[in-house]
């Protein structure tokens, strides 16, 4: 059984979206970041730097229990357990891990600070507001392109498709408008439209 630490964000949604694609029976534990429950020093055994998502497998490697955290690195652990959207060609593997890259280096810290200094932050600040939505829309741009030639950000619906997802979800957050970004918008309606994503944005329940 694999208990799943979350909260109702972009990254925690992509681990519940995986494992509703995988098909794999999970108990939901969340974490409220609004409460400071993520420094809980029992969550600190299973996440040493007090950000969820973290996983735990009672039958990881070896048939032995393993905790993993940082969304990145879960969604890699997942698709090799399962043996499935991560290829093992070297092109196709190497093509899925660089826009996953792209989302974890890139996309979703700057939609953060886009969220953050757009709804979050204590004063408004314009250089700040105008920084991160400026870099929002030069992230959608580029996401823009790539699919423009792909039906999905690295060739078959991969792990890359599933990390982006729930941050483009907020576009609304970014002060972007799907409509401007054709390619993105197709995409994006294509993933939204699948049960296992479906379910997935819905963890954890409301309460």
């Amino acid at each position: 059984m694999i208990d799943l630490y979350t909260w109702s964000t972009p990254n925690g949604r992509k681990i519940s979206i995986m494992l509703e694609e995988c098909g794999l029976a999970y108990n939901v534990h969340p974490i409220n970041i609004g409460k400071n429950e993520q420094f809980a020093p029992a969550f600190l055994q299973i996440s040493p730097n007090n950000k969820i998502p973290a996983l735990v497998d009672s039958e990881g490697p070896e048939g032995k229990p393993f905790s993993i955290f940082e969304s990145g690195a879960i969604l890699i652990y997942l698709a090799e357990k399962v043996g499935r959207f991560m290829p093992t060609r070297p092109q196709e593997r190497y093509a899925v891990l660089q826009w996953l890259m792209f989302q974890m280096g890139g996309l979703g810290p700057m939609l953060g600070q886009a969220h953050h200094f757009r709804r979050a932050a204590p004063e408004q600040i314009p250089y700040a507001i105008k920084r991160y939505t400026d870099e929002a829309a030069r992230l959608y741009g580029v996401l823009d392109r790539r699919l423009a030639d792909n039906v999905f950000v690295a060739g078959e619906y991969s792990i890359a498709d599933i990390a982006i997802f729930p941050w483009i979800a907020r576009h609304e957050w970014h002060a972007q408008k799907l409509e401007d970004f054709v390619h993105v918008k197709r995409w994006y309606d294509t993933v939204a439209a699948r049960p296992a994503v479906q379910k997935g944005m819905a963890v954890p329940a409301a309460n």
